[in-house]
């Protein structure tokens, strides 16, 4: 049984639950979705691995899912995984080699910040982007739709996890990641597709319908964000194409829920009242250099 499943189900049976055992579902879910119980085709977790995804979970910027769960038939909207000796596969190995080369770069320093999912992350990704501060300050409504809407892209790809369990990139070629403190947590989680490829591009199409006149920035930086996985090592391009792709089915979803209407609608008035900020663009002069790198 799958983690998230498990928590979250808890979750919803009791109005009891700790938010601490919520968020720590969550937590499963988004960054590490899939990860078998007692999984062998990839190297065993270290012995802290609960402990320490708790720790995480307690820093995670995200909110109640509109929908929950893995999306239904993922699997057959992405396949199966590139097969070793395959034109896919080599294109894999071939892009990793092209994002190990990357490290210590700005760019390499901006995936390691897209990895970060604590407190105004999506502020940290996306404002540039929207010309606008997004904040919980600033625009309260519009990070509520980020937040339960990322949660849900991120829990979308966990069933597709499960059936693979392929190994990460860095299993594969040793190199470090953007992120090693998160690596004895990714050993033992699938990396096909990228959840957090997921939310990056996701979250790009709902700020695309947010913000119809920045729809080509905002849309371009969540696939940027959805690439940083590879950039970071801990993920191979086909890991995050499948997750853009998986994400793309999750929005027509979201946009078929009454609540994520009312959400968005509360999102693009709040928005509609905020002038565009001149002063950002200076300020996101760096941003705009790691992406063409």
């Amino acid at each position: 049984m799958e983690l998230h499943i498990l928590v979250w189900g808890m979750a919803v049976a009791s109005e009891g639950i700790s938010k601490r055992t919520i968020w720590a579902g969550m937590a499963a879910a988004v960054l590490f979705a899939g990860a078998a119980i007692g999984g062998t085709e990839v190297l065993a977790p270290s012995a802290n691995a609960e402990e320490d995804l708790e720790a995480l979970a307690r820093q995670m910027d995200l909110g109640r899912p509109y929908i929950g769960g893995p999306l239904p038939g993922a699997e057959d909207l992405v396949g199966p995984p590139p097969v070793a000796g395959s034109a896919a596969h080599d294109r894999d190995v071939a892009a990793n080699g092209r994002a190990l080369a990357a490290a210590g770069t700005e760019r390499f320093k901006l995936a390691t910040r897209d990895a970060n999912l604590t407190t105004g992350w999506f502020g940290d990704a996306f404002s540039c982007a929207a010309g606008r501060e997004i904040s919980e300050e600033a625009t309260p409504a519009l990070a509520n739709l980020i937040r339960r809407s990322a949660t849900d892209f991120g829990m979308s790809t966990s069933a597709v996890k499960e059936l693979h369990q392929r190994p990460r990139p860095f299993i594969s070629n040793g190199a470090a990641t953007c992120t090693p403190e998160h690596e004895a947590l990714l050993r033992n989680n699938g990396s096909y597709p990228s959840g957090h490829s997921a939310i990056g591009y996701g979250i790009g199409l709902v700020l695309a319908s947010v913000l119809p006149d920045r729809a080509a920035l905002v849309l371009q930086r969540g696939r940027a964000f959805a690439q940083s996985r590879a950039v970071c090592n801990v993920h191979w391009l086909s890991d995050v194409e499948a997750g853009e792709q998986t994400a793309a089915a999750v929005f027509a979803r979201l946009n078929s829920k009454e609540d994520y209407a009312a959400d968005l609608a509360a999102a693009r008035k709040e928005v509609a009242e905020l002038a565009a900020e001149p002063a950002l663009a200076e300020a996101c002069q760096a941003e705009k250099a790691a992406l063409a790198e």
